[in-house]
């Protein structure tokens, strides 16, 4: 099983589009407050449709708990900043899979502070725009589950 990581998300239809997917590739999803809606947010519930109450999910309540529970944990960085590209990382079991913010990003003293955990998805230069939150976890964690032979 996978570990997906919300770092502070803002969008609940992001969030909703992603416990589907978390749901349906049997990834634990964490979410990491504080967050911009909550949980009985009518965004998050349409975008998770009738899938929400099948979410194997996890509150974390700050950064710093979060980085905590982590201690020991593989993990990942998924954030544009990076050499590394996604496809270059053997995953394996249990590895946390962490996105940052649609708007910010992974704040830059995380990033700073685990350089060597950072991956990205590649994508033209020739706008100032990152993939969607969404499809960004899509493209990740469906890569990690090719790599174990989709074995569920």
């Amino acid at each position: 099983m996978y570990n997906v990581v919300l770092l502070m998300p803002e969008h609940p239809g992001n969030v909703g589009n992603i416990a589907r997917t978390c749901v349906l590739t049997e990834s634990r999803l964490h979410l990491v407050r504080p967050f911009k809606f909550n949980l009985s947010d009518k965004y998050l519930k349409k975008a998770g449709i009738d899938y929400w109450d099948k979410v194997d999910l996890v509150i974390h309540d700050s950064l710093e708990e979060f980085l905590s529970y982590l201690d020991g944990k593989n993990f990942y960085l998924v954030e544009t900043p990076s050499k590394q590209k996604y496809t270059d990382i053997n995953f394996k079991d249990g590895d946390f899979l962490i996105f940052g913010r649609e708007k910010e990003g992974i704040d830059s003293n995380l990033l700073e502070r685990y350089q060597d955990k950072i991956i990205t998805i590649p994508m033209t230069k020739k706008l100032n725009r990152s993939l969607n939150l969404a499809n960004s976890v899509s493209i990740v964690v469906y890569e990690a589950l090719r790599q174990v032979d989709f074995n569920f």
